[in-house]
């Protein structure tokens, strides 16, 4: 019954929920002044981009909303220690997206290169592959992205192929189109670090994983439905508590790539090794039909029917998966295919009468205030202290440091759609300060003791 009033709700649409705006409109991140930056190799000073980053307007008409965006995030990008030669630019894109998308009852449609979604920050969203595969020879593999594609066959998964080629938000430009294949959630703040990329620079991303909480909504996929986070709750009803959303692909028991996972003999691929582990290639996974009977375990989309707090009465909803340690679990984010009808398009202009939705950034909900909580580190500290925002950050928040006197001393600001900012505390004393942290009206009070 809960299944059936869940696509009744798919089906009668979403473009009002309860009288409210759809959130695929409400959900994009706005920015009209504050523009990005970017890391070198080497050094942790960030520079200048000058693009506006996050979405800059939403329109929307009674069916379609439409997002115009740069691509390029308020976190920093870089650096990207692979020899891509390409930083974060201007994309000046505009999406289309429906406000009521449809499930596809036909053949699944397979996702492909490039944009497959936007988060809700205007990045863009990308499947697995990297652009490569393998042809019985290694030199097939090194055009990668940048470069030949290969035969098709063993097709590379980035995450994997890639890892030394991400930033610290495990991101990286393809032609300077900045994206993500996976979970847009710092390395070094995942329980299991495979990345040292984050060890100069400031462990930024979208959002801070948040075991406790259900995960926001990051994006929305090409067929115009939500993508979420690596939380949510167990039950499609909502009920359960919250957990871990689960990938029901799982690696084959293989030492050598002759076969697909449907018994099917292909071309042989290199076989399985300390260079090309399992998972190196999109096919080395296999899907499992009994892991998604189990509530917490997701279909062969990646994603389920379930209530979420945007969506009360139920939607279809997609699952930026991770593993027990944090790390992205295959398909990551949407796929191998769409569960909806693919009907999102960039669009040159907007042709039919449209609402500008204007978002406002001076206030947040109540429950958004009340699910407030930030980090400060580290404790003692030297040099510098580290505020972070522990989920999304939807708002400009500002943090202030003060003596323990009441002495107004710096000011940071944690810009939307990031979650890390710092104070240099080289020039001053070393004894207990006091950092205050404003969301709207949530205050948080942390005190930090400087050792010096």
């Amino acid at each position: 019954m809960r299944k059936a009033i869940l696509i009744t709700s798919v089906l009668l649409g979403n473009s009002a929920i309860f009288g409210q705006l759809s959130p695929a409109i409400t959900s994009w991140l706005q920015n009209t002044t504050v523009t990005g930056t970017y890391y070198v190799s080497g050094n942790s000073t960030p520079i200048a981009n000058n693009i506006l980053v996050n979405c800059q307007t939403v329109q929307y008409s009674a069916n379609n909303v439409y997002v115009s965006t740069k691509g390029v995030p308020s976190y920093i990008t870089g650096p990207f220690l692979d020899g891509n030669p390409s930083q974060a630019s201007n994309q000046n894109a505009i999406f289309k997206f429906p406000l009521n998308p449809t499930q596809n009852t036909g053949t699944a449609t397979s996702t492909t290169g490039g944009n497959i979604g936007v988060f809700i920050n205007g990045v863009a969203m990308f499947d697995y592959r990297d652009g490569a595969s393998w042809k019985n020879s290694t030199s097939q593999m090194a055009g990668g992205p940048y470069g030949g594609a290969g035969d098709g066959v063993w097709n590379r998964d980035a995450v994997v192929g890639e890892l030394g080629g991400f930033d610290c938000a495990k991101g990286h430009p393809a032609m300077g189109n900045y994206h993500h294949h996976q979970n847009p959630s710092a390395f070094n703040l995942d329980l299991n670090v495979i990345s040292t990329v984050c060890n100069l620079y400031l462990a930024d991303g979208l959002y801070k994983i948040d075991s406790t909480q259900h995960s926001p909504l990051i994006g929305f996929a090409y067929d115009g439905f939500p993508v979420y986070g690596a939380y949510g709750y167990k039950n499609a009803d909502g009920s359960g508590g919250i957990v871990r959303m689960k990938s029901s692909y799982t690696l084959r028991n293989m030492t050598t790539r002759t076969t697909y996972s449907t018994g099917v003999t292909v071309t042989a691929g290199p076989v399985v090794s300390g260079t090309y582990p399992l998972g190196y290639f999109r096919e080395d996974y296999q899907y499992n039909t009994t892991s998604v009977a189990t509530p917490d375990y997701l279909d062969d989309h990646n994603g389920r029917f379930c209530v979420t707090p945007e969506y009360p009465a139920g939607i279809y909803c997609y699952f930026a998966t991770v593993d027990a340690k944090w790390n992205s679990a295959y398909p990551y984010l949407v796929g191998p295919t769409f569960y909806g009808n693919k009907v999102v398009t960039k669009v040159s202009s907007i042709t039919e009468t449209t609402t500008t939705y204007t978002s406002s950034t001076s206030a947040i909900s109540t429950v958004e205030a009340s699910n407030f909580s930030a980090t400060v580190f580290p404790n003692p500290a030297s040099d510098l202290v580290a505020v972070q925002i522990n989920n999304l950050n939807r708002t400009d928040v500002t943090a202030e440091l003060y003596d323990m006197n009441g002495k107004f001393i710096q000011k940071a600001v944690i810009y939307q759609g990031s979650t890390i900012t710092y104070f240099d505390t080289r020039s001053l004393y070393g004894g207990e300060y006091l950092v205050k942290i404003y969301n709207g009206n949530a205050i948080l009070s942390k005190k930090i003791t400087l050792a010096k």
